[in-house]
């Protein structure tokens, strides 16, 4: 969760609004939101910038985002859209919803700042029915030895300046650890980015 300071509070949710809204992130979530269908429920909500990617097949949103600032600036994108968007709860280590719930999971650059990454993953598991997936884009870990040795120096400044995102997670390994077999898988470095910051995974993947 986001530290309770002013920064926290009332900063870095303003920050991520811009910064996660590129023409680059809009194709990205363009590309993660698609397939979704059903009451799909979202990990890290933020803004709500993958409200207007969400297929028409998508008949509930149901939402955790420990930002109440972020969710407010998503008030115009709530009610614009087509289907009911529930904001449930804070964490996305504890989800607050029943066992086999969810058609489907939405997380988007969230699993870098959650604490225990692999509980929310775990979580997102357990309220997936039968057959559901887990659709996901995130930065971590670099497939370059050079970039990750500068992801690890840079990451305990990241950690201060970005309320606890991680630069150096291996995502791959934390959504396998949350019993979820990934099905596809995307690796690439965003453009225009420094690389250290712009390591990209992208896919979907299902319960294991």
């Amino acid at each position: 969760m986001l530290p309770m300071g002013f920064y926290g509070k009332q900063v870095f949710p303003r920050v991520l609004n811009v910064v996660l809204n590129t023409r680059q992130t809009r194709t990205i979530r363009a590309r993660v939101c698609a397939g979704l269908a059903g009451d799909v429920v979202e990990i890290g909500f933020g803004t709500g910038h993958n409200l207007p990617f969400l297929p028409a097949a998508v008949t509930r949103l149901r939402v955790v985002e420990p930002s109440g600032l972020g969710v407010r600036l998503a008030r115009e994108r709530i009610a614009a859209a087509p289907f009911p968007v529930e904001v449930a709860g804070l964490d996305g280590q504890d989800l607050p919803f029943e066992d086999g719930s969810a058609d489907q999971v939405l997380c988007t650059w969230s699993l870098c700042s959650i604490p225990d990454a692999v509980r929310a993953v775990r979580e997102a598991r357990r309220v997936l029915r039968p057959g559901g997936t887990f659709h996901f884009v995130e930065h971590g870990r670099a497939p370059d030895a050079a970039v990750r040795a500068w992801q690890d120096r840079l990451d305990p400044l990241q950690q201060r300046l970005a309320c606890g995102c991680h630069l150096n997670r291996e995502i791959t390994a934390i959504l396998e650890a949350g019993g979820l077999r990934i099905e596809r898988l995307d690796r690439y470095y965003g453009a225009g980015e420094p690389k250290a910051f712009g390591a990209l995974y992208e896919g979907v993947a299902r319960p294991a």
